[in-house]
């Protein structure tokens, strides 16, 4: 299978000497992991089964959150530590999008855009959520921020995973329609007005073409289930990464190929990319050091957790018994551990000592 970290290996040094000057230092350090991650530059232990004297050599991780390699038990220990948020309702996912005429400048001011894209979205749901036509209290919102299309394309958009009511001021719950959240078009233009009042204040507002300003905003609004299927359902939104190692086919004549379904028809298709330009689109989804890519807001926000639990035992009490989800459900079926098992017989193997990094053999 061909990965990410090849690709990298094999063109990243001729891409950062031709673009050295405009290289953010995030993506210098993104590079540097994802060509790094499991090989002896980061050294490892060496590991012997006990039955058989197999002996193993374990490379560590570069546990960088743009690895494909290293975000693939994240989505299950992330599921896990959600048990206590999840109320016993249905759930809605919203994902509201900028317009294509702000790309170009959010490319080159992305943490601004990007917290603007949570701070205003969230407040638009939250107003139109308080409106006693529709919900008429405090809603509770999981929000994840994607950067990417399907072909690595500059594609800046939120989801929120939002239980289906709210909570009144003296704190019971106040359910929503069981097919109808809120009014999408209603709350496009709020979060449109929102972000255009945000961006005011900012020196980027000039540089917006203004028929972005006359012209819809996107936002969705789509059914997802009950808690724990909601749950499971973002968090491959979450730790996903602008593409994963199975999707990509080859490297050929330095051009890359990766399949992609495509939106409308759901077909798999087939997107084949010079190297330079199918780096040049990954980067461009590394986000600034430091921000938070997952936000919680209204009742999941941290301070109220004490309160979402009473809200949890109070709704359960409602359901009936088959539907009560307790702590002692389970997530999925696999829990993450540091065991190594035999390849040879399968028996759990001992850690006998660490090699330090850029050692280029195991000893």
């Amino acid at each position: 299978m061909v990965e990410l970290a090849a690709i990298f290996r094999q063109h990243g040094a001729a891409y950062r000497q031709k673009y050295s000057r405009r290289i953010l230092p995030s993506h210098h350090q993104a590079m540097r992991a994802i060509e790094q991650c499991r090989t002896e530059a980061l050294g490892g232990h060496v590991y012997k089964c006990p039955d058989c004297g197999e002996v193993q050599y374990s490379y560590h991780s570069c546990r960088n959150r743009h690895c494909p390699k290293c975000q693939q038990d994240a989505a299950q220990q992330w599921l896990q530590k959600q048990q206590d948020m999840l109320l016993p309702v249905p759930y809605f996912l919203l994902t509201f999008t900028l317009p294509d005429g702000f790309r170009k400048v959010s490319r080159s001011h992305q943490k601004l855009f990007y917290n603007l894209l949570f701070r205003t979205s969230a407040a638009a749901t939250k107003k139109l959520a308080k409106d006693p036509r529709f919900i008429g209290g405090q809603m509770g919102m999981v929000g994840v921020l994607h950067t990417w299309g399907r072909t690595l394309t500059y594609h800046p958009h939120v989801h929120f995973l939002v239980p289906a009511g709210g909570v009144s001021e003296d704190g019971s719950w106040l359910p929503a329609r069981k097919t109808f959240l809120l009014p999408v078009k209603a709350l496009s233009k709020i979060f449109r007005a929102k972000f255009r009042h945000a961006l005011q204040k900012s020196s980027c507002y000039e540089e917006i073409p203004a028929q972005v300003w006359r012209q819809p905003w996107v936002v969705h609004c789509k059914a997802v289930g009950d808690g724990a299927s909601a749950l499971k359902y973002l968090a491959p939104y979450i730790f996903r990464v602008a593409i994963s190692n199975n999707r990509i086919l080859k490297i050929t004549n330095q051009q890359v190929s990766f399949r992609y379904k495509a939106t409308k028809t759901g077909k798999i298709k087939t997107c084949n990319l010079s190297a330079e330009e199918f780096i040049r689109r990954f980067l461009q989804h590394i986000l600034p050091k430091g921000f938070v890519k997952i936000r919680y807001y209204g009742i999941f926000s941290p301070g109220l957790r004490s309160r979402l639990a009473d809200l949890r035992e109070q709704l359960s009490q409602f359901q009936p018994d088959e539907q009560v989800f307790t702590d002692r459900e389970p997530l999925a079926n696999h829990c993450p551990t540091d065991e190594v098992l035999c390849p040879a017989c399968g028996q759990v193997m001992h850690k006998l000592k660490l090699f330090p990094a850029h050692v280029r053999k195991p000893p």
